[in-house]
């Protein structure tokens, strides 16, 4: 079992910077690739970023990219989403995934607002 706890989030007004974390417990991070998916009421959830063990594999979708950094720190057992430039079309509930073998793992997420 893997237990995958988001924070960070809150309100921001548009042009500012959050920085976001995800905290892993129950088992240490292995080779395997860690996600930040995001999602509106209303919208399919949203593939954000996603970084491999390494940390030198990462890939953002078209409409983060230039504005927002993943990272990661596996001593920590942590995965960073360094946001910035943000805009109110950002707002969204943020969530961390990984997956071991075919099981995926979600955390509860947390909530990002940018003002206008």
């Amino acid at each position: 079992q893997v237990q995958l706890v988001e924070s960070g989030g809150g309100l921001v007004q548009a042009g500012g910077s959050l920085t976001l974390s995800c905290a892993a417990s129950g088992r240490t991070f292995g080779p395997y690739f860690m996600d930040w998916f995001r999602q509106t009421p209303g919208k399919e959830r949203e593939f954000v970023a996603t970084i491999g063990w390494s940390g030198g594999s990462t890939y953002y979708a078209d409409s983060v990219k230039g504005r927002f950094t993943i990272s990661r720190d596996n001593a920590k057992n942590t995965v960073v989403l360094q946001m910035s430039s943000l805009k109110p079309e950002d707002t969204a509930v943020y969530y961390c995934k990984t997956r071991v073998g075919n099981t995926d793992y979600w955390g509860q997420g947390t909530q990002v607002t940018v003002s206008s």
